[in-house]
């Protein structure tokens, strides 16, 4: 299974990143960005995950940020999109923290365990991101900043973590 999530990352349209905390040498979520599209667009889909154990730490706060960093600087994206389903309190607000604007409705969007999903649509472009990393506004908390790395999955094989 590990071996099609790297495959994958062939094609270069998609990126996946595993989100690692420093201290606890630990795999806190996963953080992929999917479906990118070059030439006019410059756009890509983030879909992201955190494992239980770490969840409501604000430590996906701070992977989305540095993923979002890698998006905007390294791969030079415009604008990268996050569709979340209605009922996800905790990824919508983790949306907003991180600057995603809402942008509409994307009704019976993807089918998930058998039935259609309706699914909130946010986005944010490199020019947002730029002013709230200046402001420093939404930056992570203190007590998590510095803590977390990001490191892409084929990298992590190489380094044998996995």
């Amino acid at each position: 299974m590990y071996a099609a999530y790297l495959k994958r990352f062939d094609s270069g349209m998609h990126h996946g990143f595993f989100v690692i905390h420093r201290e606890a040498d630990a795999i806190v979520g996963v953080i992929n960005l999917n479906n990118i599209v070059r030439d006019g667009f410059q756009n890509a889909m983030i879909g992201y995950y955190a494992f239980k154990p770490y969840a409501g730490q604000g430590l996906m706060r701070e992977g989305l940020m540095l993923v979002l960093e890698h998006a905007f600087r390294k791969l030079k994206l415009h604008r990268v999109e996050a569709n979340i389903q209605t009922a996800n309190r905790a990824s919508i607000a983790l949306a907003k923290k991180c600057g995603f604007v809402r942008e509409g409705l994307s009704r019976r969007f993807v089918k998930i365990c058998g039935r259609w999903r309706d699914h909130e649509r946010w986005a944010i472009l490199a020019e947002d991101f730029r002013a709230k990393r200046r402001h420093r506004k939404n930056d992570p908390s203190p007590k998590n900043r510095g803590r977390l790395r990001c490191a892409r999955g084929t990298q992590l094989t190489r380094r044998g973590v996995l």
